[in-house]
């Protein structure tokens, strides 16, 4: 792998990414399509294997744990060289731009060494086991308990909604270790084999017929002392800066990706794309339509820009990531909501990987909702923006300070 230097200027970089990419990398237009999920995932792995071998994979990661150790123009001058080129994008979310850079920020010298240079070799993928089935938005009030017996502690519980897991080699997985405590101050985070014994993982099918996302039960999991990443009963701490990394991704701001779109299995169709396919581009109203999706998408990315630069150099908060997973949601449903409108009666034509662009807008409309969902609700990202930004008063909640094991939980769960 070539070390590179703060000697080379972004243009000499993007002039060599150019020319590797051209000489190396496999074109899109070239790529073979196929339905496997999991040809993908081994695919995804192939690149950035490549990517590796090349001198170009984990830009923005610290040379000491496998990276380039290069600021984030770097990744975004190779970003836009590599437009038209197969690239790993099954990878970005959540291994790099969330569980990677968790465990950069938060994890032991000896979990950074291990598995920062596995994940940038494309050896290793990374998933979060946060949500649960009880749990709703209320991350801090979680039932899966991990108790220590000896030098080990010992997992039960369940988690659900957890992306790629079926991929994954190792999970982030938020637990209970003391109930005597409130909810927040009794958790800890664990860096966990997706592979171990006791864990049952199940594929959930969705509305689209995807099925990404997993859900996980753990009957008497056993794990190390140094499977904890940062303190015992200091998992918020851990869970909150992770949760700042997915913001920063949903919204399109971590520094950490490489390529630019969505994985081939979750690509849907832009307003423009139906607009030609239909032939309707010159109809006012539609041209008004895209307008409007163009002029929001503008925006995004310099709100992206401006928060990114206003985090990095101090003036803004790490919370100010809210605002960009916000927008994007509007953003993402805006499209939609537009293509879908604009395909009208031939967003029924076509089915399966040949249903064509309108076929694709139908199925992006299905999945609309998630786009307020994924990286917590948009609801959630509105209370952080004024109570932690405007500084408005906290909402009100009953649990606040009270010891989990006294606060009255609805019925069935345990």
């Amino acid at each position: 792998m070539k070390e590179t230097t703060m000697t080379e200027t972004v243009e000499e970089f993007r002039r060599r990414a150019r020319t590797w990419l051209a000489a190396t990398m496999p074109r899109l237009e070239d790529a073979h399509s196929t339905d496997d999920d999991e040809a993908h995932w081994r695919r995804a792995r192939e690149l950035q294997r490549m990517l590796y071998a090349g001198g170009f994979a984990g830009i923005c990661f610290p040379q000491e744990y496998g990276g380039l150790g290069l600021g984030p123009e770097y990744q975004r001058a190779f970003t836009e060289e590599s437009a038209g080129y197969e690239m790993p994008l099954n990878l970005n979310i959540p291994t790099f731009s969330i569980c990677a850079p968790t465990l950069l920020d938060m994890g032991s010298e000896d979990q950074k060494r291990t598995h920062l240079p596995a994940v940038i070799r494309g050896d290793e993928i990374l998933c979060q086991f946060l949500s649960e089935p009880s749990g709703g938005s209320d991350l801090a009030g979680l039932l899966t308990r991990a108790e220590r017996d000896g030098d080990t502690w010992i997992l039960n519980g369940a988690k659900t909604w957890s992306s790629s897991a079926y991929a994954a080699d190792y999970a982030l997985c938020l637990a209970r270790t003391d109930p005597e405590v409130p909810k927040h101050e009794g958790l800890t985070m664990f860096l966990v084999p997706t592979k171990a014994p006791g864990i049952t993982l199940n594929r959930i099918r969705m509305v689209n017929g995807s099925t990404e996302f997993c859900e996980e039960f753990f009957d008497n999991v056993v794990l190390p002392a140094e499977a904890v990443v940062g303190e015992v009963n200091g998992g918020w701490a851990v869970a909150s800066r992770q949760l700042y990394h997915e913001r920063n991704a949903v919204g399109g701001g971590s520094p950490y990706v490489s390529g630019r779109g969505l994985p081939p299995t979750t690509v849907y169709s832009t307003p423009v794309e139906v607009a030609r396919a239909t032939g309707s581009g010159a109809d006012p109203l539609v041209r008004e339509r895209i307008g409007e999706w163009l002029a929001t998408s503008k925006v995004l990315d310099q709100l992206v820009a401006r928060v990114s630069h206003g985090v990095a150099a101090g003036h803004l908060p790490p919370t100010a990531t809210s605002l960009l997973r916000l927008l994007n949601a509007q953003a993402s449903q805006l499209s939609a909501d537009l293509a879908m409108r604009i395909a009208g009666g031939y967003a029924a034509v076509g089915q399966g990987p040949q249903m064509g662009t309108t076929g694709r807008a139908a199925v992006g409309y299905l999945m609309r909702q998630s786009a307020s969902l994924g990286g917590g609700s948009t609801e959630m990202s509105r209370n952080v923006i004024s109570e932690r930004m405007l500084g408005m008063p906290r909402e009100y909640a009953a649990d606040r300070g009270v010891p989990f094991k006294d606060i009255s939980r609805t019925r069935g769960a345990r």
